[in-house]
């Protein structure tokens, strides 16, 4: 079937609140050498896209174009399917089911898109659908911390429910780490069937005076802190928090630790994406990974994904159907 010339995408010009979007009609992108192109079916609204489209933090515009956005399209995470192959790709055929993850161009909340057949693809694994198959975003900033520790070691996850949270818990305890999550009330069933082996209920408990110490704190909601978490951490824990803390605490400590030698104090700057989905696509198969889900957008709703995920109150994965297929 041939392609058509024009596609819907969400395109915006400049910084600012969900209403900068607009649904338009742009040129589908025709793959270059060693590209793919894919027709998306499902895609994600998170933190990084709604951050990305205020331009905040102000020094991440230094990438993403300091007084107007270089980017057109926002989109990290996606699934569908290869739907036409540059030259050289051999890796990937059309037809091929795949999900994902585009960390530097973004570009999938469009109904196509472009890149390398060597950037973070995998297929998606058996028996699971597109809208079931977007859950990178979350789990690579997840990632980088939880990869510090070993076997044996013990974390503390403040904002267990959130999709960086509800990622962390199963990475932790896919690698053998002794879990205790905290959450609030409607959401510790939801952190016990996760598999954590501690659930805390911030909301009535004081999870700071509880006694022990962790190898790991790991803010995943970005509304505590280094020196509320202080009493929670052994002599060589670590800190770490997806935001940069009350007036850019988290960042300013993490640099003082940084001169002594020590990284107590860190803010997830994930890497090797293309890694990371291969190896999030193997703990899918083995049944250690499952995304969870709050609510699902249609694409020319995408303004309203954008106000809900900026409210900060999501469970989980927010997830935009793009393309509707019938075996997906």
């Amino acid at each position: 079937m041939t392609s058509p010339k024009t596609m819907k995408a969400v395109a915006f010009d400049r910084y600012g609140p969900p209403e900068r979007l607009a649904l338009t009609n742009l040129p589908v992108p025709e793959p270059d050498v060693g590209e793919v192109r894919l027709l998306v079916h499902a895609t994600t609204v998170n933190r990084t896209d709604t951050a990305t489209l205020r331009g905040h933090p102000f020094f991440a515009r230094l990438i993403t174009g300091v007084f107007r956005p270089k980017m057109k399209t926002l989109g990290m995470d996606f699934a569908g399917t290869v739907d036409a192959v540059g030259r050289g790709v051999t890796n990937l055929q059309v037809g091929d089911r795949v999900f994902g993850l585009s960390p530097d161009q973004f570009g999938a909340h469009a109904e196509f898109m472009c890149l390398s057949a060597d950037a973070a693809i995998a297929p998606i694994p058996q028996g699971l659908g597109f809208d079931e198959s977007v859950v990178c975003e979350g789990a690579w900033y997840a990632s980088s911390t939880i990869n510090l520790l070993q076997a044996g070691q013990c974390c503390l996850i403040f904002g267990a429910s959130g999709a960086i949270g509800i990622a962390a818990v199963q990475l932790a305890k896919s690698r053998g780490l002794h879990v205790t999550a905290v959450v609030g009330s409607r959401h510790v069933e939801l952190a016990n069937r996760l598999g954590a082996d501690r659930v805390l209920n911030f909301e009535t408990e004081d999870f700071t005076a509880i006694g022990e110490t962790f190898d790991l704190v790991l803010d995943a909601v970005g509304k505590t802190s280094w020196f509320r978490c202080r009493p929670l951490l052994k002599k060589a824990g670590i800190f770490a928090a997806t935001d940069l803390g009350p007036f850019w605490s988290n960042i300013i400590l993490g640099a003082v630790f940084a001169m002594t030698g020590s990284r107590r104090v860190r803010i997830p700057f994930p890497v090797d994406a293309e890694g990371f989905v291969r190896d999030l696509a193997k703990l899918m198969e083995d049944g250690q990974f499952q995304g969870i889900f709050d609510r699902s957008y249609a694409l020319d709703e995408i303004v309203d994904a954008f106000r809900y995920v900026e409210q900060g109150q999501k469970t989980g994965i927010v997830a935009v159907s793009v393309r509707h297929d019938p075996e997906g």
